[in-house]
This record gives structure tokens, sequence and C-alpha cells, in this order.
């Protein structure tokens, strides 16, 4: 009779992949996202500037 052995991992397809990579390297992807972030904030308190300076321009002329 035959023992119960071990068998290898299921194999589905004949297309070899290569291993996982190690982790991936987010520092571009974060260093990316911090100046879109910052820009977005930059740019955000410039349009509040304006618009307060706007509306106290048109509340002082008018």
């Amino acid at each position: 009779m035959a023992k119960n052995l071990p068998r290898p991992a299921k194999r589905s397809g004949a297309t070899r992949r290569p291993p996982p990579r190690a982790r991936r390297d987010w520092t571009r992807f974060d260093r990316w996202l911090d100046n879109l972030v910052s820009w977005s904030v930059a740019t955000a308190l410039l349009v509040g500037v304006v618009a307060i300076v706007v509306t106290l321009v048109w509340h002082l002329r008018g």
C-alpha cells in the first residue's frame, strides 16, 4: 500500500510565472503625493485670500 505522501502544490496552466518580488518601494509615490497635497493646500489658501479681498473690495465700494 502507498503511504500518504504530501502532494506538490497544484499547478494551473503551463505558464511559469516569476516569483513575487519583494516589497514595493513607495518612496516615489509618497513624494509625489506630498507634492500634490502641498500644491492643493497652497491653491486653496490662495483662492481663499483672493475671495476675501474681492469680497472686501466689493462691500467697500458699494
